[in-house]
């Protein structure tokens, strides 16, 4: 399968570099370049790519409120933010926009293409920055997110389980020896009875909610 990658970075050099490296992977096809996030917006409308990897600040509209636009016209479309920010400010809206992943520029060519595979087989790509702030401001249950967790059978209990120990829907399928499509309406019933966006918030809300004692996995 042929991953389509939408780059949305203001700074060219950063980009062209991108661009030029993810070119030599046989499994990944660069369909656009944006240099700001309305670019970056209309870009997803025309090419519906698989992924995009999204600047935080940029010109014209920032990575996040491209991110929200996106997400709410195509939640099929990944986005995973790749900046030079790991501070509170910058992580937490961004994941609350519905970035799947958030890694940071310093990262490895190699561990970079290894994230966007990770992401497009389901599992959460957190840089453990992102992770810790991320729980940190999450931390703590309430009332109606155990009000929702109550509302979920005891297979979807365990998938969220699953979900959050980082595993893909075929991992999922082997350990609960069930299908993998019975794992996609599992992962579908268990974000719409959570009133949750993707795999990542919903790997963060297990954690929350002390279903799993470890962190979610990262890159």
């Amino acid at each position: 399968m042929t991953i389509k990658i939408l780059i949305a970075d203001d700074h060219h050099v950063v980009r062209r570099g991108l661009v030029f490296f993810l070119r030599t992977q046989e499994q990944i096809e660069i369909v656009g370049e944006a240099g700001n996030g309305k670019e970056a917006v209309e870009l997803a409308r025309a090419l519906n790519p698989d992924i995009i990897l999204m600047d935080l600040i940029m010109p014209v509209m920032n990575g996040i409120e491209a991110t929200k636009i996106i997400k709410a016209e195509n939640p099929e479309i990944n986005i995973m933010m790749l900046t030079s920010f790991a501070d509170q400010e910058h992580v937490i809206p961004a994941i609350e926009a519905g970035a799947s992943g958030y890694q940071l520029k310093d990262i490895q060519p190699d561990e970079l293409v290894k994230a966007v595979l990770r992401i497009m087989d389901g599992e959460n790509q957190l840089h453990p920055k992102a992770t810790s702030l991320v729980l940190k401001h999450l931390s703590g249950s309430n009332r109606h997110e155990r009000k929702l967790l109550d509302e979920l059978t005891r297979r979807e209990l365990e998938v969220l389980k699953e979900i959050a120990s980082g595993k893909s829907n075929k991992e999922i399928a082997a350990s609960l020896y069930i299908t993998e499509k019975t794992v996609k309406t599992h992962v579908s019933n268990v974000l719409a009875k959570l009133e949750l966006a993707d795999r990542t918030q919903a790997a963060l809300y297990a954690v929350r909610n002390r279903l799993v004692d470890q962190e979610p996995p990262s890159a």
